[in-house]
């Protein structure tokens, strides 16, 4: 089935979807993996009329790529009606079948010319139910994503689903400190280790305790999560023998978007650099780390600033064919490789929603989230919560990491993480 048009036009791609259209790779899919663990089953039908409604609820996911000629100045999202093919699947089950969901979650992105470009899978198993949805990331964030998943889970089992309370953060955000490394400075690079052996990603899930921290304390968990990530890739790279001492930045999404009905659709954060300098990650100075982390992340937060940046901006403005613009694009994302970040920590917080789809299938048990992981940058640290325990997602290229690395990484992180709470 293919949808129709819905009357009113098209809708240019805002700066983040053309960019990440210009630079897409075969070898590496620009997806975001999500999971979400049930603890029942879930009747096929309900769940694909609740998830269909969904779509339909936050029209601006059901979209597709408008055709164009090579000259056209941008490229265009097409709305449709409805979606051209069935974005909800039920693999058979079995004793890999969640590992396979994973591997097409990493290898494989829904196509931007069929709406939505969104699919979801419904792995069946002896613990419940595992709910992967791929997310093509030029087209809709996780975020976003998990928002009309919401909405699935209160159509599909009649309960509120609407978001918690955010807690309340302190509002005045102090200047960034002095002694921040320069931003023009090549950052390091993660290590080389034993790279796989097939093109694309690898990934790793676990589960930690949430980092406790005293009252009263100036930084919060996300700190505490960014200064555990910077001493992972620092202590990652002395094991490896890593070359000169540069400093690490690390790229931190941030949303300000409202996770209510209303919350808009698509790509919705813009990036920001935490920069450390080599000093400045010693696990024995554990508390000053902390502290400076915590200023420098509220002072970015705080900061205005376009979502990809003013060059960014530039580069989408449409004073070229956007052929022309797209191959620029490219030439210059190569060129700026060697100052690209160091690494990505994404840390989606408490996960707003209950995410429960009724008495049969329950309440969500566990949601992991991954980003993409392409190179140069090549590892992406992707954290959330959900009842009282902190969910990670290790991802890698394996053009520079294999699974041993993967799970070596996954150590690290975990023990530097137990670090922050001895202050």
């Amino acid at each position: 089935m293919t949808a129709h048009a819905r009357p009113g036009g098209t809708i240019p791609f805002p700066v983040v979807d053309e960019i990440s259209r210009h630079c897409l790779r075969h070898e590496e899919p620009e997806t975001v993996h999500i999971e979400v663990h049930l603890p029942g089953e879930v009747d096929p039908g309900r769940l694909r009329k609740a998830f269909g409604e969904a779509l339909r609820r936050h029209p601006r996911s059901l979209v597709r790529e408008a055709p164009g000629r090579w000259y056209r100045r941008r490229y265009a999202w097409e709305p449709t009606d409805g979606p051209d093919a069935e974005p909800v699947s039920f693999p058979v089950p079995g004793e890999h079948a969640l590992r396979d969901a994973r591997v097409r979650a990493l290898r494989a992105a829904p196509p931007l010319t069929v709406s939505p470009p969104v699919r979801l899978e419904a792995v069946r198993g002896a613990e419940g139910t595992v709910l992967v949805l791929t997310v093509h990331h030029t087209a809709m964030d996780g975020p976003s994503c998990l928002r009309v998943l919401a909405t699935a889970a209160e159509l599909y089992g009649g309960r509120d689903n609407e978001p918690a309370v955010p807690p309340v953060r302190p509002p005045d955000a102090p200047p960034v400190p002095p002694d921040t490394p320069s931003p023009w400075a090549r950052p390091a690079r993660v290590a080389r280790g034993a790279p796989g052996p097939a093109p694309g990603n690898g990934l790793i899930v676990t589960e930690l305790p949430l980092p406790r921290r005293p009252q009263g304390t100036p930084y919060t968990v996300n700190d505490q999560l960014m200064a555990a990530t910077a001493l992972s890739v620092a202590h990652w790279n002395r094991e490896r023998g890593a070359g000169r001492r540069r400093p690490l930045r690390i790229t931190m999404p941030v949303d300000g978007r409202p996770r209510d009905s209303g919350m808009p659709i698509g790509n919705g954060t813009r990036l920001v650099d935490v920069a450390f300098a080599p000093e400045e990650l010693d696990a024995d100075a554990v508390p000053g780390l902390l502290r400076r982390t915590a200023l420098r992340t509220r002072a970015l937060k705080a900061l205005p600033r376009p979502q990809l940046g003013r060059g960014a901006a530039l580069l989408t403005a449409p004073w070229a064919p956007v052929a022309c613009r797209a191959a620029l694009t490219r030439g210059l994302r190569r060129a700026a490789a060697p100052w690209t970040s160091t690494t990505l920590l994404s840390n989606i917080g408490r996960v707003p929603y209950p995410l429960d789809f009724g008495d049969d299938a329950g309440r969500a048990r566990a949601v992991w989230f991954s980003a993409p992981a392409r190179m140069p940058r090549g590892l992406t640290f992707t954290t959330a919560s959900t009842a009282g325990r902190l969910h990670l997602a290790l991802r890698w290229s394996n053009a520079l990491l294999g699974d041993g690395d993967g799970a070596r990484l996954c150590e690290l992180f975990a023990h530097h993480l137990r670090t922050t709470e001895a202050t």
